[in-house]
């Protein structure tokens, strides 16, 4: 998870992903969104014309970022390795 940053206050992970084009970010999107219903998880997202930055807080009330975060971080590193699949 080289590409994620780990703020303390908040506690969160931060990553930017840039994409060549709009269609690829959207395929991403869209993709993300499927991960989130499938996981029950839903980071914040904001996203420009060809970027998305992502943003997964630590539980409520928790004082370290836990394995359900960065195991989803994982899977969306994982997304963004592998654009056309899925």
């Amino acid at each position: 998870m080289s590409e994620w940053r780990e703020r303390k206050k908040p506690l969160c992970l931060e990553r930017r992903y840039a994409f060549p084009d709009y269609e690829t970010l959207r395929v991403f999107l869209d993709r993300a969104a499927e991960l989130s219903e499938k996981e029950g998880y839903y980071p914040d997202m904001a996203f420009g014309r060809d970027y998305v930055n992502v943003t997964i807080y630590a539980e409520e009330g928790a004082e370290a970022l836990g394995e359900a975060q960065r195991r989803f971080a994982r899977l969306l590193d994982d997304l963004f390795q592998r654009p056309g699949e899925g």
